[in-house]
């Protein structure tokens, strides 16, 4: 049974069977505790009722009587102390009954036969169309002792019953393993669709469907798993663009150097010559050496949180420092930079945490307009700290700024050529701000410029 469908429906009809067995078992305690000293008693009355009317009524013809009362719904049987036997209504299936039973009702005494009828687990009593489980009554008539007993003819009164119940537990039982065959098809459809799809995933094709309509369980980890899906693709999209941008990356600078290493071998050159390409040779070592740097660094920070080695740290001092250190390259620009950090001490790895402010001002130098402004603002909360980074330069459109924390990716073609960068420092800022269990939001237009927003806990 390695199928769920089938597996369910094994399950709820076996839950059926038991749960109407132990009904069963449940029920038969339940009638032979209260509901058969109930039946005794009552039948005990109606026995009683008989007899007192035989008695009060000594014209009567006791057979014609009887008879009369057997066909409403009552079997009896009549016997007296000569060992005469009559039976009124339909026969007992079983006739035995001892003579000291008959005796002692002869002798006045009530037998309760349906309150003391074997009590054995699969005869509930009531059923039971034996003499012996009857209730016997003695009585006078014309000077003679009579012993009658008195049942309930079951199968007169109850016979249209017996059929409707028949059919009633027949269509119940039936219906219900349809209904059970029908409704376990609808639960287990979506995981069926699961499972193709997952299998389909593992493939490489994340262009799955499976329904999303239900409002249940089943419909929220459908509706999870197209999430999956959908992450699934977009990261195999960037992991695709990762190779292309790094291979291009790793590619170009190395294309430079081994042309320029070529150039260098002409003896015809020039001194000045010489010295430009060696130059540019170095450039392109400095650029490979950046971003290796910048993988290595990325590749440490996805591993573990162990990279992370806390200490208390005053950001503010970290934040003049790098700006005291970028004067030269501010002013270079005309960049008019302003600023407000206090001093501000925090939990957190000092030397990441300087890639995080060294990374937001270099980019809002590079990305700045000439004559353009930087402002740099630090706000201390009660159990955190936020910091502002805002440039006058080109901006961000929409779709930049979704994925401006994705690996290698730079806002336009043409900007990348002319600005030096390998579109790994928001990508390492952003992971850097998260190990720190803090946040990073930018808000930016269009030739208008950008914000950088950081907040971090204090511990």
């Amino acid at each position: 049974m390695r199928s769920l469908y089938i597996k369910f429906v094994v399950i709820t009809i076996g839950i059926m069977i038991f749960s109407g067995v132990l009904s069963f078992f449940i029920s038969n305690t339940y009638y032979q505790q209260k509901l058969k000293p109930y039946n005794d008693e009552k039948n005990t009355n109606i026995a009683l009722s008989i007899s007192s009317f035989i008695e009060d009524h000594p014209s009567i013809n006791i057979e014609e009587y009887l008879n009369h009362l057997s066909s409403i719904g009552y079997q009896f049987y009549l016997t007296d102390r000569l060992g005469n036997e009559s039976f009124f209504g339909s026969p007992f299936r079983v006739t035995t009954l001892s003579d000291s039973i008959r005796d002692e009702v002869l002798n006045g005494t009530i037998y309760h036969g349906i309150l003391h009828f074997p009590q054995e687990t699969f005869v509930t009593g009531f059923f039971a169309n034996e003499l012996e489980n009857t209730i016997g009554v003695p009585f006078m008539y014309n000077n003679r002792n009579y012993a009658l007993f008195l049942r309930p003819d079951i199968k007169l009164l109850f016979n249209e019953m017996h059929l409707l119940f028949g059919w009633l537990l027949v269509l119940t039982i039936v219906l219900s393993i349809l209904f059970v065959l029908f409704s376990t098809k609808y639960l287990v459809k979506p995981i069926s669709q699961l499972t193709s799809a997952t299998k389909s995933l593992a493939k490489g094709d994340f262009n799955v469907k499976v329904s999303t309509s239900r409002q249940d369980e089943l419909g929220e980890l459908s509706h999870s798993f197209l999430t999956m899906a959908r992450r699934l693709e977009q990261v195999d999209d960037m992991r695709k663009e990762f190779v292309s941008n790094i291979s291009h990356d790793i590619q170009s600078p190395l294309s430079n150097i081994k042309g320029y290493t070529n150039l260098l071998e002409n003896e015809s050159i020039c001194q000045e010559e010489r010295n430009q390409y060696i130059t540019i040779i170095n450039d392109e070592i400095k650029r490979l050496s950046n971003l290796t740097k910048q993988l290595l660094l990325l590749a440490s920070l996805d591993k573990n949180n162990d990279i992370l080695k806390k200490e208390s740290v005053d950001i503010g001092k970290q934040i003049k420092e790098l700006i005291r250190n970028s004067k030269w390259l501010i002013n270079e620009k005309d960049i008019m930079l302003e600023y407000t950090i206090p001093e501000v001490i925090i939990k957190g790895d000092p030397s990441l945490l300087y890639t995080v402010w060294d990374n937001l001002l270099s980019n809002a130098i590079k990305y700045n307009r000439p004559n353009g402004s930087i402002e740099m603002t630090m706000k201390e909360k009660e159990s955190s700290v936020l910091i502002l980074c805002k440039d006058t330069g080109v901006g961000l459109n929409e779709k930049d700024i979704n994925r401006i924390f994705d690996r290698f990716y730079r806002v336009d073609t043409a900007r990348t050529r002319s600005v030096e960068g390998t579109g790994l420092g928001l990508s390492i800022v952003a992971t850097i701000v998260k190990l720190h269990h803090g946040t990073i939001h930018v808000e930016s237009k269009r030739d208008e410029g950008t914000i950088f927003t950081i907040e971090l806990p204090k511990s």
